[in-house]
């Protein structure tokens, strides 16, 4: 069927981004003056414009005073800039919108489209970002591909790598096994123990392979006992994973690319850093909260029929070997390097690859383990493409002008009502597509709003990294929803109907631990 072909849908994702190159670009009234000889042009156009009154030092304010005219217009600046030989002098848009960020906006638009309905792969929309940043003249080579080899891109990698390692060795089901004998025969016990086990655990590893883990295990389980696909019994042990193992992820930086892409993020634009540390003192107390009150909400919604039973492991896995001893302690000879890097000053990517070459050197990996288990396509290309397209919201004078758009709508109302708005947002991007491409956009937008506001963007930062972890409402949302669905015991309308409850009820327990938690430690 034509509709439902790859080409209908990428020629429709172009028409849109044609329909939004077209549509009029919203020029504003004021423009900021900064750099040499701003005060001289100013007082050239006083005519046309009125100045608003800065500190020494400060960019100059310029106020258009008839709106529409050709000479309101920031090219008329310009032009008058050079006319007068100020090569040094710099016009930004205030509440206008640059011819940048106008080619930016069809791009974005471009892909969001392929990125929610996939007519190509998404490792090739994801390589397309950096070509079209330089085909519409939005940056040169360097500016759009340096971000595809992104520290942070560097280190999720290593992480990728060392959870790799674990399931080669064999510590990924010996961890398993333990789970099951702690939880007898019990399914309730059982789902409510692996999950939230595992859901802690991806605090310190990906999400989607601690997930993949807790599947692999629960599977042979499920399928010696009988239970039916679409039963609430499955839907119970299928959905509660997932779901728990997304929550988890927020403990801590490298519990998914989101964490670590918005801390990077909030380095680039104002210069402040979360340390691996800092991240998990402020965002460990929601995890570890939100982590068990998903799996009950879905005890609650999809209720396990409390006859089956599940058998008993009798395996004996004997005493650990030589080679999980030497994984275990490269990997958190690793963890110790992120948590003191204060003391050290390493970037995390650096004592990641460091860790990835000490599993390689003592025999822990070899290089075809890395190559063929390794998600390429996902760790380089959609992870950096996120990353670049972020970057480029931020240069492309697109971020300035939402924020200050939106900025109306929260001016005088303080930091919990950008925060609650934050949170809602991500949440609900984060659904749409890939939750680091969802921080990657969003945090150069509402950066600029909690400067403008005076509130500390280190909360916004690690807000939307904690709110991107609840892509609960489609299977699509995230990697851990796409792996449970696979297995076919629950439906996607299943998944949503949870997700309905969760996501408001998992938004309001972060609220109450950042107004209690993040009070207590003085962030707000």
């Amino acid at each position: 069927m034509i509709l439902k072909s790859s080409g209908f849908k990428l020629a429709i994702a172009v028409l849109i981004g044609v329909i939004v190159f077209i549509l009029p670009r919203p020029e504003g009234t004021k423009f900021k003056l900064s750099g040499t000889g701003a005060d001289q042009l100013s007082q050239s156009v006083s005519q046309y414009f009125s100045t608003q009154q800065t500190a020494p030092g400060k960019p100059v304010i310029l106020t258009a005073k008839a709106p529409g005219v050709e000479q309101a217009r920031a090219k008329y600046l310009v032009e008058q800039a050079k006319a007068m030989g100020l090569s040094e002098l710099k016009v930004d848009y205030v509440d206008g919108m640059p011819p940048k960020a106008k080619r930016f906006l069809a791009v974005l638009a471009v892909l969001v489209v392929l990125f929610v309905v996939e007519p190509i792969p998404l490792e090739i929309t994801a390589v397309l970002i950096g070509a079209s940043l330089v085909i519409l003249g939005l940056t040169d080579v360097k500016g759009a591909w340096a971000p595809y080899m992104h520290p942070v891109v560097i280190f999720i990698m290593c992480c990728l790598i060392f959870a790799i390692a674990l399931d080669k060795v064999g510590l990924t089901k010996r961890l398993g096994y333990f789970i099951v004998k702690k939880a007898g025969d019990s399914v309730t016990r059982f789902t409510f123990i692996i999950a939230v086990g595992l859901g802690f655990a991806s605090a310190f590893m990906h999400d989607a392979a601690a997930c993949a883990i807790g599947i692999v295990t629960m599977l042979p389980l499920m399928r010696a006992v009988g239970i039916e696909q679409y039963s609430n019994t499955g839907k119970f042990m299928m959905l509660s994973l997932p779901f728990a193992c997304s929550c988890g992820g927020m403990g801590s930086l490298i519990g998914g690319g989101r964490c670590m892409v918005s801390a990077a993020f909030l380095k680039e634009f104002t210069g402040i850093e979360i340390t691996f540390f800092d991240w998990i003192k402020y965002c460990m107390p929601a995890a570890i909260i939100c982590v068990p009150a998903v799996v009950f909400i879905t005890y609650l919604i999809y209720r396990p029929d409390p006859n089956i039973k599940l058998p008993a492991f009798d395996e004996d896995l004997g005493p650990m070997t030589a080679v999980e001893k030497k994984a275990l302690i490269i990997i958190g000879a690793a963890f110790i390097s992120w948590l003191t890097k204060s003391v050290h000053g390493l970037d995390y990517s650096v004592t990641g690859a460091v860790g990835v070459a000490g599993l390689v050197l003592f025999g822990v990996l070899k290089w075809r383990d890395i190559n063929d288990n390794l998600e390429w396509g996902t760790a380089l290309f959609i992870f950096g493409g996120g990353i670049s397209l972020g970057l480029a919201m931020g240069y492309s004078g697109a971020a300035d002008y939402f924020a200050n758009l939106f900025f109306p709508l929260i001016e005088g109302k303080g930091w919990l009502v950008l925060f609650v708005g934050v949170g809602v947002f991500g949440a609900l991007v984060t659904n749409a597509m890939a939750n680091v491409a969802a921080a990657a956009l969003i945090l150069p937008i509402v950066i600029p709003m909690a400067q403008l506001e005076g509130v500390n963007p280190t909360i916004l930062a690690l807000c939307l990294g904690m709110a991107t972890s609840f892509a609960m409402l489609l299977v699509i949302g995230c990697p851990p929803n796409a792996i449970a669905y696979s297995y076919k015991y629950f439906k996607s309308s299943d998944l949503t109907k949870l997700g309905l409850v969760t996501t408001p009820a998992l938004l309001l327990i972060l609220v109450g631990v950042v107004c209690t938690w993040w009070k207590f430690l003085g962030l707000i």
